[in-house]
């Protein structure tokens, strides 16, 4: 059985899997509460919050399951994130490893993402995702938009990504231009519910074929100056307005360039993962689209958008390379190793 341990940013968490059973428990600490008040996460309490928290979550684990006879594999997430979220996480694994005396092994954790909507689909080894693919995969969160493809041999190529704002926080920026405190996309949706989305004619950018990117800074600004031209109670009249219509701009910029990608290849599955794919309105839109091309969509489950160790377990399990394309100075450390070979320096 494999311990996956998630730190990548303001979520302490754990899982345990089981290759022929799937996810057998998860333990998760979120930080929303003590964030919100300033309006993003704050690294130095991400890391206080994570020191705190990962022994009650263990002793949690604990009770449920005999983990030091049962664990065979650790995988922790490695990178991309906050260097001493990552720190705090890496060094709980390489402990337990130790006194265990089992294999420590970093995994990328956009790789984790990428790889979280066939978790539902109960695959159990790497050659189970071969019907799969090749798969073409949206990852939305609050850090990252990126398109991709996974190819046959598991190998990862970016066909698009943001220019500047993750579509996540473009819909958490723009509800709190509306007055909706942090972390505010979900409760966007919901006042987005019933209100007009073509009310306000908010910007989509790159709407050619030949432009694979996204951009969300511009939608951002349309919104400022749209609610300065209007007054309290304009804004209060035309709120749901509003928001349906930012949303709906948003959310359909990311699907048009899906439109784009499925014109230029033929795949066997769509994907879609990251914190945004909880947005129902994207998971409808997603939805038609995979039917209009005779395409299968795997979504991942709702438990499995935002940060998590399940998924850091499954990609540990179904694939054995765990690198990321591009490897840049954000991801600092070779997932591909063991991590007592990482050049730690935390």
């Amino acid at each position: 059985m494999i311990l996956g341990i998630e730190s990548s940013c303001d979520e302490s968490a754990l899982a345990l899997y089981s290759p022929s059973e799937g996810i057998l428990g998860e333990w998760i600490h979120s930080q929303i509460t003590q964030h919100s008040e300033y309006g993003g996460v704050v690294p130095d309490i991400a890391v206080s919050e994570h020191l705190n928290n990962f022994i009650p979550l263990l002793s949690l684990a604990k009770e449920k399951h005999q983990l030091d006879s049962i664990v065979s594999k650790i995988a922790v997430t490695c990178g991309p994130g906050l260097v001493g979220c990552l720190g705090i996480g890496m060094s709980v694994a390489k402990s337990l490893g130790l006194l265990w005396d089992v294999p420590v092994v970093g995994v990328n954790h956009l790789r984790g993402h990428a790889f979280s909507p066939f978790l539902p689909l109960g695959l159990s080894g790497e050659g189970t995702l071969a019907p799969y693919l090749p798969h073409l995969g949206l990852l939305v969160s609050g850090g990252n938009t990126i398109l991709f493809i996974l190819n046959e041999n598991k190998e990862i190529s970016i066909i698009a990504k943001t220019v500047d704002d993750a579509v996540g926080e473009a819909l958490d920026k723009g509800a709190k231009l509306l007055g909706i405190p942090y972390p505010g996309g979900a409760e966007l949706e919901r006042q987005a519910r019933g209100g007009n989305i073509k009310a306000y004619d908010f910007p989509r950018a790159f709407s050619s074929k030949n432009e694979m990117k996204f951009s969300f800074s511009g939608l951002k600004t349309s919104l400022l100056y749209t609610l300065k031209k209007m007054t309290e109670s304009e804004v209060h009249e035309r709120y749901s307005d509003l928001a349906a219509s930012y949303q709906t701009a948003a959310i359909m910029q990311l699907v048009r360039k899906v439109g784009h990608a499925l014109e230029c290849g033929n795949f066997r599955s769509i994907g879609l993962s990251g914190g945004v794919a909880n947005n129902q309105v994207l998971r409808d839109e997603m939805n038609k689209m995979a039917k209009k091309n005779d395409t299968e969509l795997l979504c991942a489950a709702p438990q499995h958008t935002g940060d998590n160790a399940g998924m850091i377990c499954f990609a540990a399990n179904v694939d054995s390379t765990n690198t990321w394309p591009n490897q840049n100075q954000e991801l600092s450390f070779n997932s591909a190793l063991m991590l007592d070979e990482f050049p730690c320096s935390l």
